[in-house]
């Protein structure tokens, strides 16, 4: 190992989108601190960022029916929905900051204007539709959704999905045209590639072996050169964890308190990728259903259009799947290595309580490529099985803890933050909506690990946020100001979609 001793200011474990983030932001709030980001791949955004392993979803809780709950009263909470709205708003407003400082060039390289469209099936599902839809277009935040039955009006919206489908079938379906697809791999790139500098260093194919604290309260890493075997010492004042699956197994290594009886749970995912241009020509929207029941949050059925180098493509899924590994590319032991003497009892307690889950998995794992084709005939009824391939997404890791509400063993379902009490180091656990909420969660690591300093970077935060600190929902001026000038910036008004001519 060399004895040389590498000081940095901030070291960021992981090349995804979260570490382009953070490491973006402060490089605006204090350009001359030194930053070191590991990663163990070759290139940035290749693992959960990568446009292939992802839905590419801006998740605005537009179409997404699990972030609207019906509650006992038949009323429908919309909480969730507005939260996460709010804070895609933010990201949208810092890549506009990004592009407009010419830092990202064009837009259209990661960002593009989609509709985002709901559909449901049978009566008892419609009347869950139709309230959704009342309580979420009565807000600023979703102005511009509409809502049909009507046959003739769903085969503008979704043509492909209504052609040969029973004319005795119940169907309804909620539409907003400013949706987005988002190519997080493109994105992440993008920001890396503006980090390079003489203050920012990136070591790709660098692992990180183990980390402890310094008499002085810093963090020493052990870093390993995954190509020559060579291992450096790495010293700073703060790390960020933003490995994707493999944050939980680097948060355990730091041994701080607030990592103790956490556990994950590995969930992979399959994607059907359509093969026919003739048949992704006749779709341009993502369209999400209903999880069926015992099925995971994250495994919600979609179809989407996605834009990928400038093409269109189309994806179904995803199909739920079981591998023990953390990462695509981690290893079959990364689950069984996962388990401590102070998370065994909550991630026992956890197995115990998601029998279903485990079930639902397994008969996911044993689907044959026919029945997978069966479930794409609810969205495509004419679709035929030698138009569809199969494609491995990315690896999920469901973060486990004990709550208050949950008890022992709760399965969480989003994003989670863990940070250590003195904000040396902090780390990011969890799945959707991930990425796109990736700068609100990045503006919580600075606001709960450097606040000596917010009251000096607020003025910079705002510069890039106009909106930061307060509600957009409470602001409808403001909203809509945001809401124009961001859709400006991005190529996302209605006279840029208009335009464009893709391949």
């Amino acid at each position: 190992m060399s004895s040389r001793e590498n000081k940095s200011d901030v070291i960021l474990i992981g090349a995804g989108v979260m570490s382009a983030t953070l490491g973006t932001i402060l490089k605006q709030l204090v350009p001359d601190w030194k930053i070191t980001v590991f990663e163990k791949l070759a290139n940035a955004g290749e693992e959960s960022s990568n446009e292939w392993n992802n839905a590419g979803t801006g998740h605005a809780a537009l179409c997404e029916l699990n972030y609207t709950v019906e509650q006992p009263d038949g009323s429908i909470d919309i909480s969730k929905a507005i939260q996460i709205n709010e804070q895609f708003q933010i990201s949208m407003q810092f890549w506009s900051y990004l592009v407009n400082s010419k830092l990202i060039n064009n837009p259209r390289d990661f960002i593009m204007r989609l509709p985002h469209l709901s559909m449901v099936q049978g009566e008892q599902n419609i009347a869950f539709l139709k309230k959704r839809f009342e309580a979420m277009s009565n807000n600023p935040l979703f102005q511009g959704m509409e809502f049909t039955g009507n046959r003739a009006k769903l085969m503008e919206w979704i043509p492909l999905m209504m052609q040969d489908r029973p004319s005795n079938e119940t169907i309804a379906a909620t539409k907003i045209d400013t949706g987005t697809d988002v190519n997080f791999g493109a994105l992440t790139s993008m920001m890396f590639d503006h980090l390079k500098s003489e203050n920012v260093d990136i070591k790709y194919k660098h692992s990180v072996d183990s980390m402890k604290r310094t008499s002085d309260g810093s963090w020493e890493l052990k870093v390993r050169n995954v190509d020559s075997g060579n291992v450096e010492r790495h010293t700073a004042k703060f790390v960020f964890i933003g490995g994707g699956g493999g944050s939980l197994h680097l948060l355990q290594k730091s041994g701080i308190p607030e990592g103790k009886h956490i556990g994950g749970f590995p969930v992979s995912g399959i994607f059907m990728v359509c093969n026919n241009p003739d048949v992704v020509a006749q779709h341009h929207a993502k369209v999400y259903g209903k999880a069926r029941v015992g099925a995971p949050p994250m495994s919600v059925p979609h179809l989407d259009t996605r834009f990928i180098d400038n093409k269109k493509s189309l994806l179904f899924g995803p199909f739920a799947g079981f591998s023990p590994k953390f990462l695509k590319t981690g290893s079959m032991f990364d689950l069984v290595t996962s388990l401590k003497p102070d998370n065994l009892v909550t991630m026992l307690s956890a197995g115990a309580k998601n029998m279903a889950l485990t079930k639902y998995l397994i008969e996911q794992v044993m689907l044959s490529k026919e029945e997978r084709m069966e479930e794409l005939r609810e969205f495509i009824p004419t679709a035929e099985i030698e138009d569809w391939d199969l494609v491995e997404a990315g690896q999920r890791v469901q973060v486990i803890k004990d709550t208050e509400a949950g008890g022992k063993g709760t399965l969480q379902f989003g994003t989670e933050l863990i940070s250590a009490a003195d904000g040396s180091i902090a780390a990011l656990l969890g799945a959707s909506p991930g990425a796109s909420t990736a700068v609100h969660v990045m503006l919580e690591v600075i606001k709960k690990c450097f606040p000596q300093h917010m009251e000096e970077w607020e003025s910079k935060i705002q510069e890039m946020i106009p909106s930061y600190g307060m509600s957009l929902m409470e602001n409808p001026e403001l909203l809509h100001d945001i809401h124009t000038s961001t859709a400006e910036t991005l190529g996302l008004s209605e006279k840029s979609e208009k335009v464009l001519v893709f391949s």
